[in-house]
């Protein structure tokens, strides 16, 4: 899947979902924000409705998915129900783990390292962290567990929680972008 993508399904933690586009956004990356349903209407864990960029049946239609490289991206924000809506997402999890496989980078905060990326075949001795109660998935599939705020490993970012949204959102724009734009965003930001 070419681009970068925040996938959004109803129950996601708002945080971490704005945050980490915004910042993104502010670092030059052309970030979509992809409701996994029929309309671009998605309401947040915390009665908080957005309007995606576009519907999942968009992202289908108009989705590239040959070349995926390390530059494109998906990423999963976490809370609840959103991360099991997500998982749910049999499709788009099909997507994923094509994508994971074929180059393509995968980042995910809160619940959702434990209950979307622990449905990648293979991230066994990946460093990863996610939000307390959500590791043991990661560990039945040998990640290596940890309570850090991030966690970058190869092409898998990871992100404990909504207090760590910003510096989610900065380790992604790290890893597209270098250091040096996200010195530049988190000066300006004041962080």
């Amino acid at each position: 899947m070419k681009g970068v993508c925040i996938f959004l399904a109803n129950g996601f933690e708002e945080t971490e979902a704005l945050v980490t586009a915004d910042v993104l956004k502010r670092g030059g990356v052309n970030v979509k924000l992809v409701s996994v349903h029929d309309d671009k209407y998605v309401t947040g864990a915390h009665k908080i409705t957005v309007i995606a960029d576009m519907t999942y049946g968009e992202f289908r239609s108009t989705a590239d998915f040959e070349n995926t490289d390390r530059n494109d991206m998906m990423i999963f924000p976490g809370g609840l129900p959103g991360s099991t809506n997500l998982a749910a997402k049999r499709d788009l999890m099909e997507i994923m783990i094509r994508h994971y496989a074929e180059g393509g980078a995968v980042a995910a905060i809160c619940a959702a390292p434990g209950v979307v990326l622990s449905l990648l075949p293979d991230i066994s001795g990946k460093r990863m962290t996610c939000y307390d109660g959500f590791e043991t998935a990661l560990a039945e599939k040998g990640a290596v567990y940890t309570k850090n705020g991030t966690e970058t490993d190869g092409k898998i970012i990871t992100g404990r929680g909504p207090g760590f949204a910003f510096d989610f959102g900065f380790a992604i724009l790290t890893y597209l972008k270098g250091e040096s734009v996200t010195a530049e965003v988190r000066s300006g930001m004041l962080i």
